[in-house]
């Protein structure tokens, strides 16, 4: 089967397949958006943004007249008050280690060559976020144990409900400072760990979506490969990572930011540029037909992906919006996330 597939290309590694129209009109398509991409970041996530971002957090702990959900919380806590944080963890490490135990499966029976595919990309990237996600609520319910164990039940008795939303209390800041070794770690360590976790989350929601869609509704009932077949890893791979991770945003705090979808435009070009790469150096069959540039229609087919990419995205951002209006007009009083 394969040997009829090279024998079906074009020699990829030859000058005339990369010096011809349809190339240049497909790296427009790949290089534009991203170098549009690279502008956004530098505009919205800049270094200078990390750090004002940090000083607003802190003016806004230290101005604020009712309870806000700061960054650092907002990796870990539930977005509702009456779910405790640790059912967001036991969430995560379930979703972890399905995801895991599935992966290793898929790289015993295909080896390394499955990361020649998107899917395997995306789905390896989904595990590290439940992974990370795992660490950080961790550390987020042992971080909400040491408070709750040493907060003052009398600031309770008056009100302050919330010692994990709010930083007015003097005593909730001195406790942060005895519990972490008298150090603000929400100032100054947590904002990374936040926006690269924050990062690796809005690449996945738009990536779970792009792969679903694009297997389930393009390539799934255009199969025609004798050799290939449908089974359980399969179906898993090109559904589960999307149902987790939505299970996952519907009981998380994280915000979702359309600009953020600059690092999943990066990523999906990243993958381009690699199958590029590969192919210039080597005469290899594609792993997806509408990526071969000898076809005619590649410069439109690049132009279909660039332009589900955008749509796939927002549907994410619909979910999440869907999700935002329902909970806080449902649990007006509890519902919290960053927005």
């Amino acid at each position: 089967m394969m040997q009829d597939l090279l024998a079906s290309s074009p020699d990829t590694t030859s000058l005339s397949y990369w010096l011809n129209w349809r190339v240049l009109l497909c790296a427009t398509w790949v290089l534009v958006p991203s170098v549009v991409a690279v502008y956004i970041i530098w505009k919205y996530e800049g270094l200078d943004h990390l750090g004002s971002c940090s000083r607003e957090e802190k003016k806004l702990q230290q101005e604020k007249e009712k309870p806000t959900l700061s960054h650092s919380d907002a990796v870990w806590k539930p977005c509702l008050d009456q779910i405790h944080p640790i059912w967001l963890l036991l969430y995560r490490v379930v979703s972890f280690s399905v995801l895991l135990a599935t992966m290793v499966v898929k790289l015993s029976s295909s080896g390394a060559r499955m990361y020649f595919y998107y899917t395997q990309w995306t789905y390896n990237l989904v595990t590290v976020y439940f992974a990370l996600g795992s660490l950080l609520s961790v550390y987020g319910c042992y971080r909400f144990h040491k408070l709750r164990v040493h907060y003052d039940r009398r600031d309770y008795e008056q009100g302050y409900i919330a010692p994990l939303l709010t930083e007015e209390s003097t005593d909730v800041r001195e406790l942060r400072k005895k519990a972490n070794g008298g150090g603000e770690i929400c100032i100054q360590e947590i904002p990374i760990v936040y926006y690269i976790f924050q990062t690796i989350y809005q690449i996945c929601a738009g990536a779970v979506v792009y792969t679903d869609s694009i297997y389930w509704f393009i390539i799934f009932p255009f199969l025609n490969i004798a050799d290939y077949t449908v089974n359980f890893v399969t179906i898993d791979m090109h559904t589960l990572n999307a149902v987790l991770l939505i299970g996952d945003m519907a009981m998380n705090s994280l915000p979702f930011h359309w600009f953020r979808i600059a690092y999943f435009i990066l990523y999906t070009a990243s993958f381009v540029l690699f199958q590029w790469a590969v192919h210039a150096c080597t005469s290899i069959w594609w792993p997806y037909p509408f990526f071969d540039l000898a076809s005619p229609y590649a410069p439109l087919w690049y132009l279909l992906m660039a332009s589900l990419s955008v749509t796939c995205y927002g549907l994410y951002v619909l979910v999440f919006k869907i999700k935002h209006f329902l909970l806080s007009k449902c649990f007006p009083q509890s519902y919290h996330c960053l927005t």
